[in-house]
């Protein structure tokens, strides 16, 4: 989505805790902000699979006490300091905001890619033009304040979208008007061609708020409400907050448990703010934290090593997808700007070492394409395949040598005029699965005559450098790594990440970091976001054309998968969702409760004693 969920960066005063390389605190385009992983807070060497652990003995167990264990859920992995904004309408809002306490019309599930009425009591239906939008809210839903729940409410949130600047909303650029025409009816009018794939993602991923609460706060200020213990619909209300932590308290009078059969296990669920990553496999171990969403390295030999501890695949990867990690070429900057030379860096890098060296095999190699692996049916598998993409040190010198680069003195291949190439790989200080990742990337290159030099300035810095700058012109990096794509509802959301434009200056851009302009593809890009979700081959012919696009010039060079980092403790609590038993997504991070995650909370079960 074009709204500011996408382009809000970390706080400078949290930035300094992200020790992650597994995403940013931004979000894809039309998806919910993206987690941010921790690493390990340095990592000299590529990690080993057979790595072993051993609890640090001075980690301090997390309290325990003051809910009874078996009713309380612990978890970690979202946050990374204080939870200070619980308004439903702020990307940074503490976990659990949207979705345990505000809920969406529809829950979506990219494993098997169907929608699920939430809030909404039916699919919503189109006219015959396809430009009006009728949708049926459920009846008897409260708000926590005992007041009702009608169409109203759906109606004033797609308002407060359309007129309130501050929230930043793409919707006003394709909705003209939403009404209620009764308390369980809302029809929402379009402008020209509906923008279909982002509507589709907003009725998922985004939380309706109570008229008669926010109707007092609807103007240019209403993000800086920070909407401490809120009224809302969802399972879970405000219990407290406190510096290290979140508290959540299960709302007994929840809609869902007549409506959907569905019983939340946990009373409450305390969120801890994220330290390090040994203490906080400790607390797995130990456990006293039931689920982590953390990457933490080593957790192949935890899995097996009989802790007690599990993740969603009980083998290689261990974990599900849920981005795609993705090395940017600046290519306003020579020789980047050559597509020859960006193909030749493609096949220089050995994407099996990161995943064998660094990751020990919990992640697994991105398909040429980029696309995700819940998007396999949008890759045009007999093109892709025509290329040859893959490591191939031989082919990337062919590949230089026939577009006239040289190799100098020093083994380094040089600019066609003979001057050398000096080319820099950034990733934030302290993401340290990167920063192994980049001295791989730069060693494979190297055989090829890519010279890379890595540096792993600090977040902010490399923010920075990634940007666009406010005055234009040229940003400071030469390759960078990004994964702002997370999981969600449609291929558009990479397409619009790789070829969006106009270019954007400034601090709140993350689409085109690499400056790659192809109007051609933008158009094409646009051609699929307003073509309906439902139209499996004209999104797929749309697909196919932008794949070519992106594998004749390869403006970005898909490296990895990273995973949805999620390991959980069965000392406490058990039953939890796998490859083997269902469909959920075992993650905490925000975007993921409406993806299904918060059918988990129905799923596990205290162990019996």
């Amino acid at each position: 989505m074009r709204t500011r969920q996408k382009g809000v960066v970390l706080l400078a005063t949290l930035s300094v805790l992200v020790s992650a390389c597994g995403g940013s605190a931004t979000s894809a385009p039309t998806q919910a902000p993206a987690p941010t992983q921790a690493a390990p807070a340095s990592a000299a060497a590529p990690a080993t699979p057979e790595a072993t652990f051993t609890p640090a003995p001075t980690a301090a167990a997390v309290e325990t006490t003051t809910y009874p264990r078996d009713q309380t859920l612990y978890t970690s992995g979202k946050q990374w300091g204080a939870p200070s904004t619980w308004n439903p309408l702020d990307p940074n809002a503490a976990m659990g905001v949207v979705g345990l306490q505000y809920e969406t019309l529809f829950l979506y599930d990219p494993l098997t890619d169907k929608y699920s009425p939430w809030l909404a009591a039916a699919p919503g239906s189109w006219d015959s033009s396809k430009t009006t939008y009728t949708l049926q809210v459920r009846d008897g839903i409260q708000w926590t304040d005992g007041q009702p729940f009608t169409a109203k409410d759906v109606a004033f949130t797609l308002k407060v979208m359309l007129t309130v600047k501050a929230v930043g909303s793409p919707l006003p650029q394709f909705i003209d008007s939403a009404t209620a025409t009764d308390d369980k009816t809302v029809v929402v009018k379009f402008k020209g061609t509906p923008s279909y794939q982002e509507w589709a993602y907003w009725l998922y991923n985004n939380a309706i708020i109570p008229e008669h609460i926010w109707s007092s706060k609807a103007d240019e200020n209403i993000l800086k409400d920070t909407n401490q213990n809120g009224v809302g619909t969802g399972p879970y209300m405000y219990k407290t907050a406190a510096e290290d932590r979140m508290v959540w308290v299960r709302n007994d009078n929840w809609w869902g448990k007549a409506a959907l059969g569905l019983n939340m296990g946990p009373t409450y669920i305390v969120d801890m703010v994220n330290g390090s990553n040994s203490a906080a496999l400790g607390q797995v171990i130990s456990g006293n934290y039931d689920l982590n969403n953390n990457y933490l390295p080593g957790i192949a030999s935890i899995v097996n090593g009989g802790y007690g501890v599990s993740t969603y695949f009980n083998g290689p990867p261990y974990m599900l997808a849920g981005n795609t990690a993705t090395l940017i070429p600046n290519t306003k900057k020579k020789p980047l700007d050559d597509a020859e030379f960006r193909k030749a860096l493609y096949y220089s890098i050995n994407v099996d070492d990161i995943v064998n060296k660094d990751y020990g095999n919990i992640v697994t190699k991105s398909d040429p394409t980029g696309l995700l692996p819940i998007f396999d049916k949008y890759v045009d598998k007999t093109q892709r395949d025509a290329y040859g993409y893959g490591f191939n040190t031989d082919k990337a010198k062919q590949v230089l040598a026939a577009a006239g680069y040289k190799t100098g003195s020093d083994g380094c291949v040089t600019n066609k005029d003979g001057s050398p190439i000096k080319l820099t790989l950034e990733v934030p200080d302290g993401w340290s699965d990167w920063m192994v990742a980049e001295n791989l990337i730069a060693q494979s290159a190297k055989k090829a005559g890519i010279c890379i030099d890595p540096q792993h300035p600090d977040y902010n810095t490399n923010v920075a450098d990634r940007n666009r700058p406010d005055a234009g012109g040229t940003p400071k990096f030469d390759l960078v790594i990004n994964n702002d794509v997370q999981v969600g509802n449609t291929p558009w959301t990479w397409y619009d990440y790789v070829f969006r434009l106009p270019l954007i200056n400034g601090a709140g851009e993350n689409r085109n970091f690499e400056g790659y302009e192809d109007q051609a593809a933008w158009t094409l890009v646009q051609q699929l976001d307003q073509t309906p979700v439902e139209d499996l081959a004209g999104m797929q012919a749309i697909t196919s054309k932008l794949q070519k696009i992106q594998l004749d010039n390869m403006p970005v060079i898909p490296l990895w998968y990273n995973g949805v980092w999620s390991q959980v403790s069965n000392a406490v609590w058990t039953n939890w969702p796998s490859d083997k038993t269902d469909h959920i997504l075992p993650a905490t991070w925000n975007g993921y409760w409406q993806m299904g995650a918060v059918l988990l909370l129905a799923k596990i079960q205290p162990v019996k004693k």
